[in-house]
C-alpha cells in the first residue's frame, strides 16, 4: 500500500479495507497493517481480491471519495463515487476541452513532448551503455533530431502540426530501433514498424505490448472517472479508446519498447516463441505468449522513482498516477498536465 498525493493505492492481493471510526483500516490475514485518516483522501485504488466492507464503501460514497477496485493484474472491476465528487462534472469538462482544438493541443503537446523525450532517452541509454556495438553517428543524429523537435513541440498550438511532428519523430526513432537490438539479430532484426498484421517477431511484440499498455490506461482512466474514448490528440472514432491512446504515447518507449529490448538482448524470448500463421503474419506461440505475459507482470512490479512525484512506486502504477494527474489538471488543481519524463 502507498499513499501518493491524496490517493491511497492498495497493491497487496490479500488486503481488506474496513472503516474504523474516521480512518481507513487495512488488514492482511486479520492483522491490521495500516491506518489512514479518511478525510485526507480523495481517491482509493484497490488491487486486492478481498475488497472492502459495505460500511467502508458507504463511507466513501458519503464523503465523495472515489473508491475503485481492480484485479491484482490491473483490470478494472468497479467503482463507487460520492455525489459531491461524481464523475459527471469531470467528464463534462473533459468533453468541453476535447471539443476545443486549441485547449486539446495544450494537453496533447505535453503528452507528445513526453513521448519524444523518452524516445530520445532510450537511444541515449543504448549509446551510453553499448557505444561500441551500435552505429554511433546514426544514433546521435536521431537523438539530435528528437531534441530539436522537442523545442518545436513546446510552442506548438496546432493539433495537425503536432501530429506531423510526432509522425516525423516516430519515423526517426524507429529508423534506429534496430540499432538498439544487440543480440539474436538473425531472428529479431527490425526493418520498420508494421502492424495489422505484424510481419516479424519484433513488431509482433510491439503490437502486443502496446495492446496491454492501452488496456492498463483504459482501466486507470475508468478508475479516476474519465472517459477513455474521448481524447485530445486522437479524435473521436467509434470503438477507439482515444484518451487511453493519448496517455500511453509517452510510455511506449520506456515501458514497452525497453522491456522488449531487454527480453531480446537477454535472450529471455527466442525465435521458437513465434510462429508464422501462413499469410505472412507472425504471432506468439502459446508458450511464447505465456512467457511474455509472465515477464510483463514481473516487469510491472519493478520499483522506480516517479520523476514528477519523487515517490517510489512500481511501473504498474504509472498509468494510474498519470491518469490521476490528468484528472487533477482538468479539475484545475494543477496548472498543466505533467508528462512522464524518464531519466
Amino acid at each position: 500500500m502507498r499513499k501518493l498525493l491524496n490517493t491511497l493505492f492498495i497493491t497487496s492481493e490479500n488486503a481488506y479495507l474496513s472503516l474504523d471510526g474516521e480512518t481507513v483500516c487495512v488488514e492482511m490475514d486479520r492483522q491490521k497493517v495500516g491506518q489512514f485518516p479518511i478525510h485526507t483522501l480523495e481517491s482509493i485504488q484497490c488491487f486486492s481480491y478481498n475488497g472492502a466492507s459495505p460500511a467502508f464503501m458507504g463511507a466513501c460514497v458519503k464523503r465523495g471519495i472515489n473508491l475503485s477496485f481492480y484485479t491484482p493484474y490491473g483490470r478494472f472491476l468497479c467503482r463507487a463515487a460520492g455525489e459531491s465528487q461524481g464523475n459527471v462534472l469531470l467528464r463534462k469538462k473533459q468533453y468541453r476541452i476535447s471539443d476545443s482544438c486549441q485547449e486539446s493541443c495544450l494537453i496533447a503537446r505535453n503528452m507528445i513532448l513526453g513521448k519524444v523525450f523518452n524516445c530520445r532517452w532510450s537511444i541515449d541509454r543504448t549509446l551510453r551503455d553499448h557505444a561500441l556495438r551500435v552505429r554511433q553517428e546514426k544514433c546521435q543524429k536521431a537523438g539530435q533530431f528528437l531534441a530539436s523537435a522537442m523545442e518545436k513541440i513546446r510552442s506548438e498550438d496546432s493539433l495537425d502540426s503536432l501530429r506531423g511532428i510526432e509522425g516525423e519523430c516516430a519515423a526517426v526513432y524507429f529508423g534506429v530501433f534496430d540499432e538498439l537490438i544487440l543480440n539474436q539479430k538473425d531472428t529479431f532484426s527490425f526493418e520498420g514498424r508494421n502492424k495489422r498484421p505484424p510481419m516479424d517477431p519484433v513488431n509482433a511484440m510491439l503490437s502486443f505490448g502496446y495492446t496491454l499498455l492501452a488496456s492498463d490506461y483504459t482501466n486507470a482512466l475508468e478508475g479516476v472517472g474519465l472517459d477513455s474514448y474521448v481524447g485530445f490528440l486522437h479524435r473521436d472514432r467509434p470503438g477507439r479508446r482515444s484518451l487511453a491512446l493519448d496517455l500511453m504515447e509517452e510510455m511506449r518507449a520506456v515501458l514497452v519498447d525497453r522491456f522488449i529490448l531487454t527480453l531480446i538482448n537477454n535472450r529471455q524470448i527466442r525465435g521458437e516463441h513465434f510462429r508464422n500463421d501462413g499469410n505472412g503474419a507472425i504471432t506468439f506461440t502459446e508458450e511464447g505468449k505465456k512467457k511474455f505475459l509472465t515477464l510483463w507482470q514481473e516487469h510491472k512490479r519493478e520499483q522506480i522513482v516517479h520523476p514528477y512525484l519523487q515517490e517510489k512506486i512500481c511501473w504498474g502504477l504509472v498509468p494510474h498516477i498519470q491518469a490521476s494527474l490528468l484528472s487533477r489538471y482538468l479539475r484545475g488543481d494543477i496548472d498543466e498536465y505533467p508528462p512522464f519524463l524518464w531519466k
